[in-house]
């Protein structure tokens, strides 16, 4: 016990220095998830701000203009263009210099203070469908803002004669800002977590092939489940730090609120760096190159984890059958995990169902790469 005790702490010690020596694989495991972190944490977000909108003012009230305000007010349109026509704000649209248009016809500021029903016309780009949506949501609320601010003031005017309404007052919970940043980050951070670790695993055994190093640890003592213990030990390590360090950007640079016990998500990255460490490991036995080992992990495993997990779409928009596949996807269950601690605050009570997943994905993965891995030894 003694001996391999020290023998996995040499290969460990190994490890180290050739990370230390191997300039890009050092900038790989520390500075690639800051960059990854930072860059993906700003492109991957469904906030849109500073939309340029074409106005068509026909009403020209005082009216109207409070209600343009409350769009320009909102931090989510410029009033970039003003139109005399409705034609001229198709041009504007057709052009793509603006994103929306807001067409007020005459009489508006009458209409609503009569408590007669308002006709307002927006235009929007359906080139780029998601943008569209958003920007349509944007201006559902902003409508319904402002009709419930004219309400007192139309009840004023007509003497409490106005007609009754049901007005919801919605309650949002755990982000009560529905800032989407609130929600990727942490998805950012799952998704750094995984291409890291097992690229990092796939490509340091894989060199070891090329180099010529692994056939000449396989003719000395060396016990098999020592090398592999020896050769996962740092790369876990790492995944540890890396954890630290996107957690702390996510946290701190982002401002994201981790509600939760920071104990519970590293315990339970834990288990996801089982995963990952597994399937490095596996992509190692089967790669005879860098290159085959970055491609296969890339459109094998990467590609299909993203897509596939709710990182890009959301699960419950998939078809039937793929929801189905979903499960097998482990990131699936850590996106879970790490979305549940930062925003809701959720404990081991609540996220046991994914956590029981992910270790069984954990043990299972690592346990047959690893028996493949010593095979390929022996």
């Amino acid at each position: 016990m003694l001996r391999s005790l020290k023998v996995i702490r040499e290969i460990v010690r190994k490890e180290f220095y050739q990370i230390r020596q191997d300039k890009r694989m050092l900038v790989v495991s520390l500075v690639a998830p800051v960059l990854q972190v930072l860059l993906l944490g700003y492109a991957a977000t469904t906030d849109i701000k500073d939309s340029t909108m074409v106005v068509c003012d026909m009403d020209r009230t005082g009216e109207s203009r409070r209600f343009i305000k409350e769009f320009t007010n909102s931090g989510y349109f410029i009033d970039g263009y003003r139109a005399a026509t409705p034609d001229e704000v198709d041009v504007r649209i057709e052009r793509a210099d603006a994103n929306i248009g807001l067409i007020l016809p005459k009489g508006f500021g009458r209409d609503i203070l009569s408590s007669s029903p308002a006709e307002v016309q927006v235009i929007l780009d359906g080139a780029d469908a998601n943008t569209a949506n958003i920007l349509l949501g944007y201006a559902s609320q902003i409508v319904a803002s402002y009709s419930q601010s004219v309400m007192p003031q139309v009840a004023l005017v007509r003497r409490g004669a106005a007609s009754g309404r049901i007005l919801p007052e919605p309650r949002i919970w755990f982000n009560p800002d529905l800032k989407s940043a609130y929600y990727m980050v942490p998805g950012v951070v799952a998704l750094v977590l995984m291409i890291i670790t097992m690229t990092l695993t796939s490509l340091g055994v894989v060199k070891e092939k090329e180099l010529g190093t692994l056939e000449q640890l396989m003719v000395t003592p060396i016990r098999p489940h020592e090398l592999i213990l020896g050769k996962l030990i740092p790369f876990t390590i790492i995944g540890f730090l890396d954890v630290l360090v996107v957690l702390a950007l996510a946290h701190f640079w982002f401002g994201v609120p981790l509600q939760g016990s920071v104990a519970l998500l590293f315990a339970l990255a834990g288990l996801f760096i089982l995963t990952t460490l597994g399937l490095g490991l596996f992509i190692s036995t089967i790669a005879k190159s860098q290159q085959q080992a970055m491609l296969i992990a890339q459109f094998f495993f990467f590609m299909p984890f993203m897509f596939l997990s709710g990182f890009v779409v959301p699960i419950a928009n998939m078809p039937a059958l793929i929801q189905y596949f979903t499960y097998l996807i482990p990131l699936r269950y850590f996106l879970e995990i790490v979305r549940g601690i930062f925003l809701k605050g959720s404990g081991l009570r609540e996220l046991w169902p994914q956590a029981l997943a992910l270790a069984g994905f954990g043990v299972a993965t690592l346990t047959l790469s690893v028996l493949r891995f010593r095979k390929t030894l022996e």
